[in-house]
């Protein structure tokens, strides 16, 4: 086979994930909870595939969860999206970016991304014949800087793609970056798509902001989550992008011709546990700040330095007063000689810093923390 993409290898998570279950080291790498979803909701999707609801769903979703999405807009951020022709269910965040790149980016377009990025932006990106444009954060404060951002953008700038709260840094925008933003866009005629699947795990009193909240934002901004962070459902991949009509139009005809559609028991199942507990979405902040503060308190007396986390599942770690190995190799050496497995930041650059920095997940049981901490510490 003559590759379409020989430039596009397995991703760092399911590297390190294997080499986590070869060498049986703790998984702090990939980001997943090692713990379940609620039983309730677990109990829902049963039984709605145990009544029947087994067959295709409509194409952009059930009714039922688009309008409790939309709702669920309406309460959190007084934002007014219709369900009928903004709201599209997606198999998980990763389906509608790609759906959302595909729709908008033409051959030969360029997208902005913010470096470190999550791993499958480039390629999605690339699969649709656009070209990748970077800025790029450095430690240990990842601060984005607007002025450098506009520099970028040529005629050819078709979208800029952003991350907030901001795997794997943590961070997250504040009203100064909308305001950049929106002078921004006052000058250049982009799309904004804004990946905001922790929208729910936010620190230390820190409010996600929607990109949408902003007026001059919300009709060119496409605003893309997922039940699969805040449910703890990963594996489900029920996602959802939200946008203007003339946006998601374009975003479902690709949409219908990746998966179609999302499976039908579970969009019921989160339907109905979005209706009865609703609580459970603002629960969720408070949970993992809980796992944050106790990850920070235990490894507070290795030789890890911490990085700010305020948002997300994923909390930095400086390694320098450890090691001078890159960090590609001292994640693996964690992996294969410490026994726990961590994520390095480098495949999330195209050109990496010298940082010597990796990415721990602390969406874990209290208990396999303390195990995994355990080790680093005497280190």
């Amino acid at each position: 086979m003559n590759s379409k993409f020989p430039h596009i290898g397995t991703s760092v998570f399911t590297v390190m994930s294997a080499l986590a279950h070869e060498y049986k080291a703790i998984n702090l790498s990939q980001g997943f909870p090692d713990f379940d979803c609620d039983p309730r909701l677990a109990q829902f999707a049963a039984d709605y595939s145990l009544s029947g609801h087994n067959q295709y769903a409509p194409m952009a979703g059930l009714p039922v969860l688009r309008q409790k999405i939309a709702a669920l807009y309406q309460k959190q951020y007084a934002l007014s999206y219709d369900w009928e022709s903004e709201t599209t269910i997606c198999i998980g965040a990763t389906e509608a970016l790609f759906a959302t790149i595909m729709a908008i980016v033409r051959p030969g377009e360029e997208v902005i991304i913010i470096e470190p990025a999550y791993d499958a932006y480039r390629p999605a990106i690339e699969m649709a014949g656009g070209k990748v444009l970077s800025h790029p954060l450095s430690a240990p404060d990842y601060q984005i800087d607007w002025l450098a951002v506009e520099q970028l953008i040529t005629d050819k700038t078709r979208l800029l793609l952003l991350n907030s709260p901001h795997n794997p840094t943590g961070k997250m925008l504040k009203h100064g970056d909308i305001e950049a933003l929106e002078q921004i866009i006052s000058r250049h005629p982009l799309f904004i798509a804004s990946d905001e699947v922790y929208e729910y795990i936010t620190f230390d009193s820190h409010k996600h902001l929607c990109l949408a909240q902003s007026p001059k934002l919300r009709e060119r901004s496409i605003i893309i989550s997922s039940f699969g962070k805040s449910l703890h459902t990963t594996g489900w991949k029920v996602g959802y992008a939200m946008a203007p009509e003339s946006i998601s139009t374009e975003i479902r005809k690709v949409h219908q011709y990746i998966t179609f559609s999302v499976a039908t028991p579970l969009q019921y199942a989160i339907n109905q546990y979005l209706g009865q507990y609703p609580e459970q979405l603002l629960a969720v902040g408070p949970m993992y700040e809980a796992k944050r503060n106790l990850f920070l308190e235990l490894m507070a007396g290795s030789r890890f330095k911490a990085l700010s986390c305020e948002g997300s599942y994923f909390q930095l770690m400086d390694y320098s007063g450890i090691s001078d190995m890159d960090d590609v190799s001292f994640a693996r050496w964690l992996t294969t000689e410490i026994g726990v497995a961590a994520i390095p930041l480098s495949p999330f650059y195209a050109s990496p810093p010298a940082d010597k920095v990796v990415r721990f997940c602390f969406a874990k049981r209290d208990d396999t923390l303390r195990k995994a901490c355990q080790r680093l510490v005497k280190i």
